[in-house]
């Protein structure tokens, strides 16, 4: 392993409870992205004794390309780079389409637990990396309207040039590495396995098992 590498996500979460311990046993959620975000944000949970939601978005790929984000769409919230090509109906269509798959996910992910509620209270928000930062930016947007106390976004490695636009968006930002050549989260971490849903589930349930009582 490398001095500019991560062993693999449960490291990465031992290293951000590190410089979140500020929030531990305080009146704070965390929220993981599923589903790379939900191992770190498990062992931060673990650490700092905090509840364990998941906040969804999906990127809006462009009709010609799905790989090329034209946007991304949370549950109540909206990101768009208006592009001339592309016509209206196809970008509505998509958002019908992706908020259904992103409210299947979360009942398959939760089961019929409510998610918590945020209002007045600080918010981690957690992802295992950054790349575009799009889809995380919706997040944001929709977190907002439910008036947390505070938007706290922790990540382990975001590219450079992004860092001035989350310390902008987020009232806190935590990041492990941010370095000027960057490939690809994966390149970062030594184990970079791909997060089953099964592993999501088992996780959730074991952190809501523990934090059932605190809530």
């Amino acid at each position: 392993m490398h001095d500019d590498e991560l062993k693999d996500r449960m490291e990465a979460g031992l290293l951000l409870s590190d410089k979140l311990k500020k929030y531990q046993d305080s009146d704070t959620i965390i929220l993981a992205i599923p589903r790379g975000g939900v191992p770190v944000g498990y062992v931060i949970a673990k650490s700092l004794h905090l509840p364990l939601d998941i906040v969804l978005s999906k990127k809006i790929g462009h009709p010609n390309n799905k790989e090329f984000a034209i946007g991304a769409v949370s549950m109540n919230s909206l990101l768009i780079n208006e592009l001339p090509e592309v016509p209206n109906s196809y970008i509505e269509d998509e958002i019908i389409r992706l908020r259904k798959v992103m409210q299947e996910k979360y009942e398959r992910y939760m089961g019929n637990r409510k998610p918590l509620e945020i209002k007045g209270k600080n918010v981690i928000v957690v992802d295992d990396g950054i790349a575009t930062g799009n889809t995380l930016m919706v997040c944001i947007n929709m977190l907002r309207k439910k008036e947390p106390k505070k938007i706290i976004v922790a990540v382990p490695v975001i590219p450079f040039e992004t860092v001035a636009i989350f310390r902008q968006k987020a009232d806190e930002f935590i990041y492990l590495m941010a370095p000027k050549y960057f490939t690809g989260v994966g390149a970062f971490y030594e184990k970079f396995d791909q997060v089953e849903d099964d592993e999501v589930i088992r996780l959730l349930n074991d952190t809501n098992l523990v934090n059932l009582k605190q809530i």
